[in-house]
Order: C-alpha cells, then sequence, then structure tokens
C-alpha cells in the first residue's frame, strides 16, 4: 500500500513541477503584450487568452501537488490546536465534502470537456482558439487532486485507528 501512496504523491509532486515552469511564458507574454501594447502601439489577440489559458494549466494541474504539500488554504483557527490524531480524525471527516467536490470536477469536467471536443468549440474572441485542450485538464486536474486526497485519506485512516503513519 505504501509504495501505490509513495507513487501517488510522486505523480503529483512531478507534475506540479512541471507545470510550475508555466509562469515563465505566462510571464513572458504579459511582458510581450505591454512592451507592444504601450510602445508600439499594437495589442496582440492572441495574448489574453493565450495567458489565461496557461494559467488556467498551472492551477488545475498544480492542485494535486498543492494538497500534497498541505498548501491550501484552511481555517486554522482550532485545527492547528489540534493534537495530530484529532487533526487527522478531523481530516476524515471532512474528507467526505472533498471527495465530493473531486467527482463533481471530474464528472462535470469531463462532461464539459467532451462536449467542447465534439463541437469544435472555440472561443468566442476574435483569436478563436479552440477550447477542449485546455478544458481536457480539468477533469485530470480533478483526478489528480482526487487520487491524492486518497493518499491523505488512506494516510489518515491509518494514523488514527493503528496510531503509525504509512
Amino acid at each position: 500500500m505504501e509504495a501505490l501512496l509513495n507513487i501517488i504523491d510522486n505523480i503529483n509532486d512531478w507534475v506540479g513541477k512541471l507545470v510550475s515552469f508555466l509562469i515563465f511564458p505566462i510571464i513572458g507574454i504579459i511582458i510581450f503584450e505591454v512592451i507592444m501594447r504601450y510602445f508600439l502601439h499594437a495589442s496582440q489577440l492572441w495574448v489574453p487568452e493565450t495567458s489565461v489559458f496557461l494559467f488556467g494549466c498551472l492551477f488545475v494541474l498544480g492542485g494535486g501537488y498543492t494538497f500534497l504539500h498541505d498548501g491550501h488554504v484552511r481555517l486554522d483557527v482550532l485545527y492547528e490546536r489540534f493534537p495530530p490524531r484529532l487533526k487527522a480524525a478531523t481530516d476524515l471527516i471532512t474528507s467526505l465534502f472533498f471527495f465530493i467536490f473531486c467527482f463533481v470536477l471530474i464528472w462535470k469536467g469531463w462532461a464539459m470537456a467532451w462536449d467542447s471536443l465534439i463541437t469544435m468549440e472555440k472561443s468566442p474572441s476574435a483569436f478563436s482558439p479552440v477550447l477542449f485542450p485546455v478544458k481536457m485538464l480539468i477533469p485530470v486536474g480533478g483526478l489528480l487532486l482526487f487520487l491524492q486526497g486518497l493518499a491523505k485519506f488512506i494516510r489518515d485512516l491509518s494514523f488514527v485507528l493503528r496510531g503509525n503513519k504509512t
């Protein structure tokens, strides 16, 4: 079981580190647009959507990585004062909401991406790129987040029941 949990951790760690490099093309594209707009007075049609798409990829695919490294925002007023075993038990209880969220994200994300692929949906902007490649990343990101949540759930359950972390 530990080997499977480590595989999930490694996948999310690898994907998160890989997509973190998207920040550089995002910055480059935005700097390019600023130069083109304010110095050469020639805005580019493709810049706004391309930067939003890249940021969307970074955001969606980085969810599992952020969850792995405990980086999501939570209300820590009481939680931080709990002993480790009570924290794990609390996480087990609240994981129901997390799994519902992941299920809906994967289910509806896949339906939306599939419809986009079948219809070859394009953005209504003047640039008009196809949208399905970006929309396909929503269920993929949801699956990565779900798998990381499942790994945490198994570890928390083991900790609550046996007192040891796997």
